[in-house]
């Protein structure tokens, strides 16, 4: 084969095929591997050889081929793929496997544009040495395939255009330690970067999509999660439909709300014209969304929110239903209703729900958040207000309707807003909570703009990262790496740019961080837990009051440092309310664990110094991150011990931690009989996390009768999800049996970002 097939070189230049260079390379990446074999890689890849192909077809020849053989008998080939996807990256970008010096790559980067050239300025050659004693390379060699793959398809510096890269991964996590600690004093700095950088080169603390592929470069906006509400005026739509497009050109998940705006046929200019009502609004944010990509990372989206209560609702309900025509259908946008407990006794009692357009019901909309007793006498004396327009439906039709269409779509959400306000780290008379985001993980105060340029409206941004719960061998060691994690995303705050003036008020005054676990259906399957029989519920308990007793305890730290959020006033923390005195006592029933740390010691030093950050904890969906990590995603069960990733970047397969040892701990995701173990858990996990959680429902039909999930069980979840105190509802899953361990990789999803 070597005197027939030539290969062309970079330069253009042919020669001879060498195997035994590739035989060297893949043997290479072999090493220390179990069940992979060399010359089955090289048999795969010479089949496909041809002559004349070029060095790099080669490359990705011989790494596709060591991926294909990735499966359940063959796990390690995910390592044996990526270290010659490793391989191959760094000859791309810097011509040799070795990589350059630090200093001398981000001199040339800096130069060239790529990097942000305030780390010429903050630092000197001899910092950059410093760093270089604890940068390790090698630490790219632990990638699974699937985590190299994301990472050149999202992560590294590049040209989106010709494909060009300019780093590796070890370049990226240094520098992004560099940049968020810049401004620290010159005696502590290269410590806290030497701690958070090996903290995220080693997989404990996972980072979103906006920082890791923005920290460095010169845009600084990297908050995952946008939060806009919209006023019921011209105004207030056009400030809110800029905002969108300003947000998602700059890698945000959106989130809006829209429950203000009036229904149709309401009078506008005293009774000279009829209101048009929601529809034409939300096809306007519609087309702000997706007026822009995001740099090649993420396409454009938002959840948009609004009450069950609405005059409207029905034809909101099914906005996103495939029947119907696009006069009446607004299908690119996901919407999240909201709900209370009014409107869970009106379906058990088998009572009616009014509907009502917002503007017709004054102070009703506000009371809906900020204060749950006002909201109820308001709402049955509306009710017997004949003046006033409504419609009555039985609450049994309009829960029925969310759910056909919850179900049928799948992403039709659903916001607690009692929940999300009685058990807050906000005051909501001072701050109330109106509104969820993309991912439904985020819970902050906002309010409407009249223009752009408005700074007292409240855009909230939160801004992610993530506890590898895999990746820790005692909880004790929550204690450091929560330090890290808030002060470098404190540090963040102050790093990005705000193009709009709402957001930058909002979140120097607020400085909200969203800080939540990645690998827990690993942490469970390791433990020998199990999300249906009750087995995890007491460690569940245990682990998340310790992520929130240390987050809390570092931002008190933090505020003792560089003083308390000048918002503190408006949180309940400083009337020395925490998150264990007001969650859902139902949780009691569920897990007798007890509480393990000093909350009043906290309590106390919170009192008197305050938090540095309004908000520290939420749970994301982490899709993309948690591939880095070669970690299970978020709280999830793993739908097959292999999973196939589908996304811009291919077909990737990854392999559930530990899978040789551990394969039968795993409980997969469609082997789980119901939901209602899980959701005690995200009931457990809600009693400690301060803003609110990703959770899913998921249903196989094949395990009811006529193979078709009744409605009757699907309310029975909502149901019991609010009993639990859960916040917010994300995706409703149905098991179609086509691909079980496929996982389409949603790219709309922001931790990512939010897809963090």
């Amino acid at each position: 084969m070597t005197n027939k097939l030539f290969v062309t070189k970079r330069n253009g230049e042919k020669e001879p095929i060498d195997l035994e260079k590739i035989h060297r390379v893949i043997a290479w990446a072999a090493e220390d591997l179990d069940d992979v074999s060399v010359s089955q890689v090289e048999l795969k890849s010479h089949i496909q050889f041809y002559d004349g192909i070029k060095t790099a077809d080669i490359h990705e020849t011989i790494i596709k081929a060591a991926a294909d053989l990735i499966s359940e008998e063959t796990p390690d080939y995910q390592y044996l793929a990526a270290r010659l996807a490793v391989f191959h990256l760094r000859k791309k970008a810097y011509g040799q496997f070795e990589p350059p010096k630090l200093y001398d790559h981000i001199v040339k980067l800096v130069d060239s544009g790529k990097y942000d050239q305030h780390l010429l300025v903050d630092y000197d050659e001899s910092d950059f040495e410093h760093m270089s004693l604890f940068l390790d390379h090698s630490r790219d060699l632990n990638f699974s395939y699937a985590a190299v793959k994301q990472l050149e398809g999202k992560y590294l510096v590049q040209n989106r255009v010709n494909g060009e890269i300019y780093e590796s991964a070890q370049f990226l996590y240094i520098l992004v330690a560099a940049c968020l600690f810049a401004k620290y004093p010159k005696e502590t700095r290269l410590s806290y970067i030497k701690g958070f950088y090996n903290a995220i080169s080693t997989f404990k603390i996972s980072l979103p999509t906006p920082i890791m592929a923005g920290v460095r470069t010169p845009t600084r906006q990297f908050s995952s999660c946008v939060l806009i509400e919209c006023d019921d005026s011209l105004d207030s739509i056009n400030a809110t439909s800029s905002a969108i497009v300003k947000y998602v050109s700059q890698r945000a998940g959106i989130g809006v709300n829209a429950g203000r705006i009036r229904a149709l046929g309401s009078t506008i200019r005293n009774g000279e014209a009829f209101h048009t009502g929601c529809i034409p609004f939300y096809k306007h944010f519609q087309t702000a969304v997706k007026s822009c990509s995001q740099g090649g990372v993420r396409g454009g989206a938002a959840t948009l929110f609004y009450p069950l209560w609405h005059l409207e609702v029905e034809s909101l309900l099914v906005l996103k239903n495939n029947r119907g025509v696009e006069e009446n259908r607004v299908r690119h946008l996901d919407y999240g209703v909201q709900f209370n407990k009014v409107m869970y006794q009106r379906l058990i009692k088998g009572g009616h729900i009014t509907l009502f357009s917002p503007s017709d019901v004054p102070g009703l909309y506000d009371a809906f958040f900020e204060d749950q007793d006002k909201f109820e006498a308001l709402y049955v004396q509306y009710e017997n207000d004949d003046s006033i327009r409504k419609k009555r439906i039985k609450a049994i039709e309009l829960f029925t309707l969310f759910a056909q269409e919850r179900a049928s779509t799948g992403r039709i959400y659903l916001q607690n807003v009692d929940h999300c306000n009685t058990h807050s780290p906000f005051d909501p008379s001072k701050a109330p909570i109106r509104q969820s985001n993309l991912c439904l993980e985020i819970a902050l105060p906002t309010k409407p703009m009249t223009d752009i340029n408005d700074e007292n409206g409240e855009i909230a941004l939160c801004t992610l990262s993530a506890f590898n719960l895999g990746a820790i061998e005692s909880l004790d060691e929550l204690e450091e790496l929560a330090d890290l994690a808030v002060r470098a995303l404190d540090n963040l705050l102050d790093y990005q740019d705000y193009p709009i003036p709402a957001a930058r008020s909002a979140s120097l005054a607020r400085r909200t961080l969203g800080i939540g676990v990645i690998n827990y259906a690993y942490y469970l399957a390791k433990n020998g837990l199990y999300y249906s029989n009750g087995s995890a519920n007491n460690l569940t308990h245990k682990t998340f009051e310790a992520i929130q007793y240390y987050l809390l305890k570092a931002t008190n730290g933090l505020a003792k440092e560089k003083g308390a959020c000048p918002k503190f006033d408006e949180t309940r923390l400083a009337q020395g309310i925490l998150p264990i005195d007001t969650y859902k006592k139902s949780i009691d029933d569920i897990t007798g664990e007890p509480l393990h740390l000093d909350w009043e010691s906290l309590r106390a030093s919170i009192q008197k110094y305050g938090v540095r950050n309004s908000t520290v904890s939420a749970l994301m969906p982490s899709e993309t991150s948690s591939q880095i990590s070669n970690a299970t995603n978020g709280i999830e069960p793993p739908r097959g011990l292999i999973s196939v990733k589908a996304s811009k970047d291919g077909i990737l397969k990854q392999v559930v931690p530990e899978y040789q040892k551990l394969k039968d701990n795993y409980e997969l995701l469609w082997n789980i009989p119901s939901n209602e173990g899980y959701l005690e858990l995200v009931g457990i996990m809600q009693k400690f996390v301060d803003q609110t959680i990703s959770a899913n429902t998921n249903y196989d039909p094949a395990k009811f009768d006529g193979g078709k999930v009744p409605i009757k069980q699907i309310l029975k979840d909502i149901l019991t999800a609010y009993k639990l105190g859960v916040k917010t509802m994300y995706y409703h899953n149905t098991r179609d049996g086509a691909n079980d361990d496929m996982e389409v990789e949603d790219d709309s999803c922001a931790g990512g970002a939010c897809k963090i």
